[in-house]
C-alpha cells in the first residue's frame, strides 16, 4: 500500500511537470524590448469570465524546490519580460493595461523622469492574496513596465524599466482601486485579512528577504537610469493616483479598470525627497494615460516584472 501510494504521488508529480513543459513548449519568448511583441503576448488566451484564483501553500514548496524563493530571485536577476506559463504567487489576480507615461514638470530627476519625457507602458494592476470583490479587505498594486519609446514596434537595445507601487501591504477596506494612493514605500495596516494569512504572508516575506535587502520599498532607479547617457540621479519616493472623476462602481476591480472604446484611465505621477512631520513633500510631475485593458491568462500568467536590486 505505502509503495502504491508512492507511485501514484510520483505518476502525479510527473503529469504535472509534463504538463508544465507542454506549456512552456507551446509558448514562444517574442522579441526582447519590443512595446507590441510583448503586448500581444499580454493579450492572449483572453477570459470569457474573471477566474478567481487563490493562494495556497502548495504552490510555495514543492518535495525538490523552494518554489517562491526561487521565484523572488527570478524577479531580481530576470530582467525578461515575458516568461512560460508560471503563476504568479503573491498578487494572483490582474487586469494588465497600456498606454502613454508622459512627466509633464521640471524637476532635477534624470532618464525617463526628465521633463517632456514620453515612453509606452504595459502595466497590471493586481489585488494582494485572493479577494477581488469590493466590500472584501484587499491590498491594491501596480506594477509598470516603461519602454523608452514610443513606437511599439521600435527594437529596444536596453531592458524595459519596472516599478512596483501598492497602496497598503495589509489591505484596506477601499471600494474601488481607483480610491487609493499607489507608493513604492508602502504602509503596513494590521487587519483581519492580514491575521488570516499570516503564515502564507510570513512564508512570503520571508523569501523576498533572502532575495533582496530591502523588499518593502521598491526604488526607482530603473527609470532615472532609462535612456540616460549623463547623470544619474533618482527620486526616492513615487506615489501614483488616479484623477478625480473617473470612479466606476463594479463588483470587481477588474470590471472597475475595464477600458472600452475610446474610454482613457488616467494617473497622476508625483515624486518625493523629503518628508515634513512623517509627511512627504510630494510634486506632481505627469500622467500615466490609459487607453487600453485586458484580463487574460497572458497577463496574470506570462508578463514579467523585474525587481529592481536594492542600491544603498
Amino acid at each position: 500500500m505505502k509503495k502504491l501510494l508512492i507511485l501514484s504521488i510520483l505518476l502525479l508529480q510527473n503529469i504535472g511537470c509534463a504538463k508544465e513543459m507542454r506549456q512552456q513548449n507551446n509558448n514562444t519568448t517574442p522579441t526582447p524590448n519590443q512595446f507590441q511583441a510583448v503586448w500581444d503576448v499580454v493579450k492572449s488566451n483572453p477570459y470569457r469570465q474573471l477566474p478567481q484564483d487563490e493562494i495556497s501553500f502548495g504552490k510555495l514548496f514543492s518535495w525538490s524546490k523552494n518554489i517562491i524563493l526561487a521565484n523572488a530571485k527570478r524577479t531580481i536577476d530576470d530582467r525578461s519580460d515575458i516568461l512560460p506559463y508560471f503563476d504568479k504567487l503573491a498578487h494572483p489576480n490582474g487586469v494588465c493595461l497600456k498606454g502613454i507615461w508622459e512627466i509633464k514638470e521640471a524637476n532635477p530627476y534624470s532618464g525617463y523622469f526628465k521633463a517632456h519625457s514620453k515612453a509606452l507602458i504595459i502595466a497590471r494592476a493586481s489585488s494582494a492574496m485572493s479577494n477581488t470583490k469590493a466590500g472584501e479587505i484587499r491590498a491594491f498594486g501596480l506594477a509598470g513596465k516603461l519602454f523608452p519609446t514610443t513606437n511599439p514596434l521600435q527594437l529596444n537595445k536596453e531592458p524595459s524599466a519596472n516599478f512596483f507601487v501598492i497602496d497598503d501591504l495589509g489591505g484596506t477596506n477601499a471600494q474601488h482601486f481607483t480610491d487609493v494612493a499607489l507608493t513604492n514605500a508602502p504602509s503596513l495596516t494590521s487587519n483581519s485579512e492580514l491575521l488570516k494569512h499570516i503564515l502564507y504572508g510570513l512564508k512570503v516575506t520571508s523569501a523576498f528577504k533572502e532575495a533582496d535587502k530591502n523588499p518593502t520599498e521598491r526604488q526607482l532607479y530603473e527609470i532615472a537610469e532609462l535612456g540616460e547617457k549623463g547623470k544619474i540621479k533618482t527620486p526616492r519616493w513615487m506615489r501614483i493616483t488616479t484623477q478625480k472623476g473617473q470612479t466606476v462602481n463594479a463588483h470587481d476591480f477588474r470590471d472597475e479598470l475595464k477600458i472600452e472604446g475610446s474610454n482613457k484611465l488616467i494617473f497622476d505621477i508625483a515624486i518625493a525627497d523629503r518628508e515634513v512631520n512623517d509627511k512627504k513633500s510630494w510634486k506632481s510631475i505627469g500622467t500615466i494615460t490609459f487607453d487600453g485593458s485586458i484580463a487574460s491568462g497572458g497577463c496574470d500568467h506570462r508578463l514579467h516584472f523585474h525587481h529592481p536590486r536594492w542600491k544603498d
